[in-house]
């Protein structure tokens, strides 16, 4: 790691190795490091952001803090969000050096990096992250993976043929509470389990819709359109396109990669789907805003545990996960963990039971991940398969119908009109790229 060639000539072959039967030290060797454990901007992860709004920057500044990483450049289809990380980076390093894009293509052209950051609307997740990955960049994306089923395993079929290195931003699984409840239900500390019940966020109700604006100077609307219909502006691009099925599945997509993801961490079905998928929701009657309000479906899984999703209001516990044993219950939310009896939290977890993957920092799990070769805590085979469980109950609340689900070959079965819907048409001339 003497400079910059042998410096990324390690990082590739250390993700190429997770896949393979070589083993790396799963720490950064001592040769890396300078002075005092600093390790010398030459051999850092040289890493950009693409998509640096609200969550993107947030991203971006928890990169900023790892030793291991030099954060060099930004991409915004917004100059002013564009704008504002260049500043906080600068200022962090003490310089100008970061550069800026509008347009991701000339970024991932230009820039010669080990690693992005990408956190953008869901309808450009897909495109944007199988460009990346066939770069040869390892990626932080931000949950859900995509906004179909379709580009969610174009996703997972690009990072595991390039062999890189994918973090999703599900970040509660590096979180104490949440690994401590998986770890107790996986080792059967609550016996058996039935069933189990997901809040999430309550929808949007009554919301309106904006009337056409001019589009801001700052703002290139139509690459943020990107594979979506070419349509006026209504000032949705930083927040309200949430609540517009061409662009996101609302609370519903929006959430599933945090709760749904930790329900079927403690249940041991992060490689698995569901069998059977029905449910209702209730949707707009008019206007722009057109994701579910409310939505209430059940999966059946081939060994019987059945998940209810559905608004937190609709949940006994509210929003988070519980799991429901022959020996009691455990509920887990964001600064929320609790269970039938209480002696239950204090069942302490053996030598011989199940170790659950260890994190305490998510950004820097994806770091040592990229340095080590060791997959993700995330990876995103496992986020695949979180967030097929929300577009499948999209799925069948749009159809009316049960869907039945075939998690191996990963199709619905019997079912041509829904399985219409496991993609989406993209505007021309967008199209995902060739894996």
């Amino acid at each position: 790691m003497s400079n910059k060639t042998n410096r990324r000539q390690f990082l590739r072959c250390s993700a190429a190795a997770a896949l393979g039967t070589v083993i790396l030290p799963s720490v950064i060797p001592s040769s890396a490091l300078g002075m005092n454990g600093a390790v010398p901007p030459s051999d850092r992860i040289l890493l950009g952001s693409i998509g640096v709004g609200s969550m993107g920057t947030g991203n971006m500044q928890s990169f900023l803090a790892l030793k291991q990483v030099q954060h060099v450049a930004v991409c915004d289809v917004d100059s002013n969000h564009a704008q504002n990380a260049k500043n906080i980076t600068d200022k962090h390093y003490g310089n100008s050096d970061c550069r800026m894009y509008g347009d991701y293509r000339e970024f991932l052209e230009k820039e010669k990096l080990d690693a992005v950051s990408m956190a953008l609307p869901d309808h450009w997740h897909a495109l944007m992250a199988v460009s990346a990955v066939n770069k040869g960049l390892h990626v932080y994306g931000e949950k859900p993976l995509a906004r179909s089923i379709y580009e969610s395993r174009a996703i997972v079929r690009a990072v595991e043929k390039n062999k890189i290195i994918w973090q999703t931003g599900s970040w509660q699984r590096s979180v104490d509470n949440f690994h401590r409840a998986a770890e107790l239900v996986r080792n059967g500390k609550i016996g058996k389990i039935s069933h189990v019940e997901v809040g999430l966020p309550n929808g949007n109700e009554n919301i309106g819709t904006p009337p056409v604006q001019d589009v801001p100077k700052e703002l290139n609307w139509d690459m943020w359109l990107g594979p979506s219909m070419k349509v006026p502006y209504r000032g949705v691009s930083h927040w309200n396109w949430r609540w517009i099925m061409a662009y996101s599945g609302g609370q519903l997509t929006d959430w599933a990669g945090h709760h749904i993801d930790i329900a079927h961490w403690g249940l041991g079905f992060d490689e698995t789907g569901p069998v059977e998928v029905e449910g209702r929701g209730v949707y707009p009657r008019e206007g722009l805003y057109d994701v579910p309000v409310r939505y209430d479906f059940t999966c059946k899984y081939e060994n019987g545990i059945t998940i209810r999703v559905a608004n937190a209001s609709a949940q006994p516990h509210g929003m988070g996960a519980t799991w429901y044993g022959e020996l009691g219950w455990i509920h887990v939310d964001r600064g929320r963990l609790f269970a039938s009896d209480p002696k239950i939290l204090e069942e302490k977890i053996l030598d011989t039971d199940t170790k659950l993957y260890f994190s305490r920092n998510h950004q820097q799990n994806f770091v040592d991940s990229i340095l080590s070769g060791k997959e993700t805590i995330t990876p995103a085979r496992i986020a695949h398969r979180s967030i097929t469980v929300g577009l499948l109950g999209e799925i069948a609340m749009l159809t009316g119908q049960k869907i039945n689900w075939d998690p191996v070959k990963e199709e619905i079965i019997g079912n041509e009109k829904a399985s219409r819907l496991l993609s989406r048409p993209y505007r021309h001339p967008f199209a995902l790229p060739t894996i």
